[in-house]
């Protein structure tokens, strides 16, 4: 499990470093403090407003791990596909500036995403009622058992 750990961080480490590298040597962009500032603009929203705010709804309106995980999910794409939504039909004269249907591919991802939460629920639940009445995992437990010597 270490070895895993340290190649992980490794490959983490590496990408990043990739990633600095494109930064410098991009020639699209002309000062990379400007991408910095971005950066830790977007850190503050996301560190300092979303997470709190999914992590307060989440505890507070939603019972069960795998709907509060689909949720999040459904959060991040939702992010992720709101600027080329509102901006569809907006290309200035572009016609690949915004060139997919964004709309539909995003119902269509949180679709697949739905089904995908609600066999995860499915499993588990069946996990659940399967546990067996001898104490295994899943099973309710009797905490006077000790007492009458069980």
């Amino acid at each position: 499990m270490r070895t895993l750990r340290v190649v992980t961080a490794l490959a983490g480490v590496g990408l990043i470093g990739y990633g600095v590298y494109g930064l410098l040597h991009d020639s699209y962009i002309k000062d990379p403090l400007d991408v910095l500032v971005w950066l830790v603009g977007w850190l503050l929203i996301h560190d300092g407003l979303w997470v709190p705010l999914l992590c307060v709804l989440g505890a507070s309106f939603v019972r069960g791990p795998v709907l509060r995980g689909w949720l999040i999910v459904v959060a991040a794409l939702t992010a992720v596909a709101l600027p080329p939504i509102l901006r569809d039909g907006h290309n200035n004269g572009n016609a690949s500036l915004l060139p997919l249907p964004y709309l539909r591919n995003w119902l269509i991802v949180l679709a697949v995403t739905a089904v995908a939460a609600t066999l995860v629920a499915l499993v588990s639940l069946r996990r659940r009622r399967r546990g067996s009445p001898s104490g295994g995992p899943g099973a309710p437990r009797d905490n006077h058992s000790r007492l009458r010597g069980g």
